[in-house]
């Protein structure tokens, strides 16, 4: 009798482990015909309470604008930065320049000038102030709403209901923006990097 019972919970727990993850990417694959057009999105992926939005729009890589200088950026920008120029690790084997741009509540942004593209790059952030936006307008403090209306156009809300981390992945996974949300509301940004851009 335990044997049946064990093997009907086995079954049970099977099933209801496959059918969420079914119904996690058909909401993923329905969700995708609302992306707007200008993201390029080229897939979606939903795993429990994270969404992976694939896009190919080169906001993505630049998430602050592109800007010729950190100077520039900062000028323009008209946000006080306290900026701290070092050497970091970079990709475990990269010894790079960086600049840190730094906020009082702790927000942070490591660029550096490339070389090569002859612009302001970004190597990390972590943003927390709601003073520092991205140039698609997202910021901390907005709702969940609001941030998912700037990747997509009208879409069903139950779809981002249970989502509490949204990740907008370029299309060759070299740099990634994850939205962390608290509640409804958007209470962290970070970008992590792993071009090359050296």
């Amino acid at each position: 009798m335990k044997k049946v019972l064990l093997t009907v919970a086995l079954v049970a727990t099977l099933t209801t482990t496959f059918a969420q993850e079914v119904s996690s990417r058909a909401k993923a694959m329905r969700i995708m015909k609302f992306a707007r057009p200008e993201y390029q999105v080229k897939d979606i992926k939903v795993l429990v309470d994270t969404m992976t939005v694939y896009a190919l729009n080169e906001q993505v890589v630049y998430p602050f604008g592109k800007w010729n200088s950190i100077e520039q950026y900062i000028t323009d920008g008209q946000l006080r930065w306290d900026r701290e120029v070092g050497y970091k690790h970079y990709l475990d084997s990269m010894h790079v320049s960086v600049n840190t741009l730094k906020r009082l509540d702790g927000s942070e942004i490591d660029v550096f000038r490339s070389i090569s593209t002859g612009l302001m790059e970004i190597l990390a952030a972590h943003i927390t102030d709601p003073e520092v936006s991205f140039v698609n307008g997202p910021h901390p403090g907005m709702t969940k709403a609001d941030v998912f209306n700037v990747f997509f156009d009208t879409y069903p809300t139950s779809y981002t209901q249970d989502i509490t981390v949204l990740k907008v992945v370029s299309g060759a996974h070299e740099v990634e923006q994850v939205y962390t949300f608290k509640g409804q509301r958007l209470r962290l940004i970070e970008v992590r990097s792993r071009y090359k851009y050296y």
